[in-house]
């Protein structure tokens, strides 16, 4: 059984930060996003990995590597354009072969992994397996329809009018009975290949199609809301250890890394929290759920329930929180402009102006 993850895409929901940088390297907890879904494969027992990249492709290269980290053996595959999941295993044709395989949007977190997913697929081998989580907006998904014995009927992409809540989650399950139904496809209202109407291709053609509705964790990492919900997560389960430098000003409570080479001084930190290698706190408060990535600068500031990326610096700033602040960016406060009100005012006005 291989796997094929889907690292492409222009992640218009999480822009500025993917104008230059892609959407499955955002970190989570100082780790990629798209790292957790290897491992999950990994543990799954899958060794061979397709990557499909698009114009993000070096980078995606540089922090994957050729899986070896991840005890992988990994191919890249290049899609010259977002064109949708269908088409995304139409061009992994010939890397796939007539394997078995689990599809793995590189964007997607799913807590407890894939395992038993992976188990239950290889003992049954339906056409397809796909995962379904109730949501409060399934109109921003696909969407399954059951009967009342629980067997899937119909599938839709992004309807205007959802038959149900309950949402694919990012995880796929297909034999080869797949790539005949892409090839069946045509594009979409959205000029996509969609892996809905293909999974739908499959009913209508009576190949069995199984489903399992997940009450666990999941969230489609497209936004910033939904990456510092992932991040709050991911740091709950946070053992604290110290391998940086803190002195004796400083105050750490609850669980917080400060790792090797990191500096913290006069500060206070609120964990769950995370201070990246070489990273400088100095006279600062870090509050709960707060990922600072490596070589980042934290002067005279205080900053919660936030993402900051490698080489950020921070000076002189209350508050922050709910933020995403991306690579090499300088937060600093506005400069001081004395304060005037602007009037004109006719005969036998009243003005009351709060100074």
């Amino acid at each position: 059984m291989k796997a094929l993850v889907l690292a492409g895409g222009s992640g218009t929901r999480l822009r500025p930060i993917t104008h230059t940088s892609a959407k499955q390297l955002v970190p989570v907890a100082n780790k990629p996003v798209l790292h957790y879904a290897l491992e999950a494969i990994a543990d799954a027992g899958i060794t061979e990995v397709g990557i499909v990249v698009g114009d993000t492709q070096a980078e995606i290269e540089a922090a994957v590597g050729d899986g070896t980290r991840f005890h992988l053996s990994v191919t890249y595959l290049r899609q010259a354009a977002p064109l949708g999941l269908a088409h995304a295993v139409l061009i992994a044709r010939d890397y796939l072969g007539d394997d078995d395989f689990v599809m793995y949007l590189g964007d997607n977190f799913i807590v407890g992994g894939i395992n038993d997913l992976v188990s239950t697929f290889r003992a049954e081998r339906p056409a397809a397996q796909i995962l379904l989580t109730q949501v409060a907006n399934p109109q921003e998904f696909g969407v399954a329809e059951l009967d009342d014995g629980g067997r899937v009927v119909a599938l839709e992409e992004k309807p205007s009018r959802p038959k149900s809540d309950l949402a694919l989650v990012g995880v796929y399950l297909f034999t080869p009975a797949i790539h005949t139904a892409v090839t069946e496809l045509k594009p979409s209202w959205r000029g996509e290949l969609e892996i809905t109407d293909a999974i739908q291709w499959l009913i209508d053609e009576e190949y069995r199609i199984e489903s399992t509705v997940i009450s666990g964790y999941w969230k489609d990492t497209g936004n910033v809301t939904d990456m510092l919900e992932v991040n709050r997560l991911v740091l709950e389960s946070l053992e604290p250890e110290v391998s940086g430098s803190v002195d004796r000003a400083s105050q750490l409570i609850g669980r917080v890394v400060v790792e090797k080479g990191a500096v913290v001084r006069g500060s206070r930190i609120v964990g769950p929290a995370i201070i990246g290698a070489g990273t400088e706190v100095s006279a600062s408060y870090i509050g709960p759920f707060t990922s600072i990535a490596k070589d980042c600068r934290i002067i005279d500031s205080e900053i919660e329930y936030s993402i900051v990326l490698p080489r950020a610096s921070i000076s002189g700033v209350r508050r922050i929180e709910a933020s995403l602040i991306g690579h090499d960016v300088e937060v600093t406060p506005a400069p001081h402009t004395p304060r005037a009100h602007r009037l004109v005012l006719g005969d036998h006005s009243k003005v009351q102006i709060s100074s």
